[in-house]
């Protein structure tokens, strides 16, 4: 018999930032112990109408064979097919921290408006009673806690740093251990505790979104973001920040507070245009206690960090519709953050053809999305069905971004192999050249077997 133990087999996430989807099982188990499948995220594949297509598809395994679902965080390329699954079939238990429970119930909510508005409901991938049966069948294990399960393994979070609640995934059976990264987070955050390390891994499954190069250093991030918004209103334009809604939001808000309230920028209406990104911040001040030692000296010390003078929450969409009302300059923050939908697009639609416009990219965008094609300089992009001339400055600040970069993404290989057990780094979550880079990185680097798989790729470990 061989000694393997366990088979892991890679759905999505590979060749591609998005689509999460990951199965481990265990193999050549004892008589008295029961077969068990555990998925890890169950995400939405993102990139344009093409990509997106193959949402629709059937699940490469059976829904209803699926014992546990274990969710990194609640971001949508990671839980965006769970009401689908558990439409399917799936009955399993759902596991997450419960910061993660509680954005992850928003963002669905959210996903399912879109897809109604943009499709219509008879065509979305699952319906509202689908949200409640997946939130009906959903735990929470806290970061710190091992949980032994009656199948044979063990699962123990800890704090990725990604977004609120984001965890690394260790799973244990028999003296195997296999950790499942989810997203690192970009550390120090100016609000979230730092990334933690693995401990003595067996196999590491990591992303790679920014596996090939390396962020900006905070200080030049900041000089950056305030010459960007000096330079808005000095020409009396708008400043458009397509923001994803959990973090990539909470941070720009912060940054802002500290800027406006430190008198290193002019005070202008700053408009936050997502009702998802404002319910989204009322969960990160809820939930303090995973924040950091200066976040929340600052909140001690009676500083609302997510909120300062001029800034305007717009919840209804007559609100979001009178921001072009307000006379320039000022800066709109709206979802969502590749384009691919949410508020922003008319936004776009209304300012980028203005060259007094900046359009600020502060996170990754995916190939195919109008985030990218903007980015990529093209002179016009389509948005609801019309042609928009694009004349607006274009800025990016990687280093705003919620993900690790390429060093430290080797860093975290390094430091989890810390008594030289690790057999095995699978690479995925990045475009094929960002992955691959990676890969090649931690071999030359560390002296370590990397692989970047393919779709349904599977190895026994």
């Amino acid at each position: 018999m061989s000694d393997k133990k366990l088979k892991i087999i890679f759905y999505g996430g590979t060749g591609t930032v998005t689509g999460a989807n990951f199965l481990l099982e265990n193999i050549n188990q004892d008589k008295n112990e029961k077969k068990f499948k555990i998925l890890i995220d169950c995400g939405l594949i993102q990139g344009g109408e093409e990509k997106e297509k193959l949402n629709k598809l059937p699940f490469k395994y059976g829904p209803e064979s699926i014992d546990f679902l274990f969710i990194t965080h609640a971001h949508l390329d990671h839980i965006g097919r769970i009401p689908k699954l558990v439409k399917e079939g799936f009955r399993g238990r759902i596991f997450s921290t419960p910061a993660t429970k509680d954005l992850s119930g928003l963002i669905l909510e959210d996903a399912l408006k879109i897809m109604s508005y943009e499709l219509n409901l008879k065509e979305a991938l699952y319906s509202t009673d689908d949200i409640r049966e997946t939130m009906s069948v959903w735990e929470t294990i806290d970061y710190g806690t091992r949980e032994d399960f009656k199948e044979g393994f063990s699962v123990f979070l800890k704090d990725s740093g990604h977004i609120l609640g984001s965890s690394i995934v260790e799973i244990e059976y028999k003296e195997e251990r296999v950790v499942f990264t989810g997203d690192l987070g970009n550390s120090p955050s100016p609000i979230l505790k730092d990334t933690e390390f693995s401990n003595d891994a067996d196999y590491i499954v990591i992303e790679s979104v920014y596996g090939d190069r390396n962020h900006e250093d905070r200080e030049i991030r900041t000089e950056e973001f305030k010459r960007i918004i000096k330079r808005t209103i000095q020409k009396k334009g708008t400043l458009l920040i397509p923001a994803f809604s959990v973090e990539k939001t909470q941070i720009i808000l912060s940054e802002l507070n500290s800027l406006i309230e430190s008198g290193q920028i002019d005070s202008v209406p700053v408009f936050l245009d997502s009702p998802l990104a404002i319910k989204a911040t009322e969960i990160y001040k809820k939930n303090t206690q995973y924040f950091n030692k200066e976040a929340k000296e600052k909140i001690n010390s009676g500083d609302d960090i997510f909120n300062f003078s001029k800034l305007k929450f717009t919840k209804r969409i007559e609100e979001s519709e009178n921001i072009k009302n307000t006379p320039n300059p000022k800066i709109i923050i709206a979802g969502a953050g590749m384009s691919v939908g949410g508020r922003i697009l008319s936004h776009e639609l209304e300012y980028l053809s203005d060259k007094r416009t900046t359009i600020l990219f502060t996170g990754f965008q995916v190939a195919g999305t109008v985030g990218r094609q903007i980015l990529d300089g093209v002179k016009k992009v389509k948005i609801f069905d019309k042609e928009i001339e694009v004349r607006a400055d274009i800025e990016q600040i990687l280093s705003y971004s919620s993900h690790m970069d390429s060093d430290h993404l080797v860093e975290f290989v390094e430091k989890s192999n810390n008594n030289n057990k690790l057999k095995k780094v699978f690479v995925v979550m990045g475009e094929m050249s960002a992955g691959l880079f990676l890969v090649q990185k931690i071999r030359d680097n560390l002296g370590i077997d990397a692989i970047y798989p393919e779709e349904g790729e599977s190895f026994e470990i």
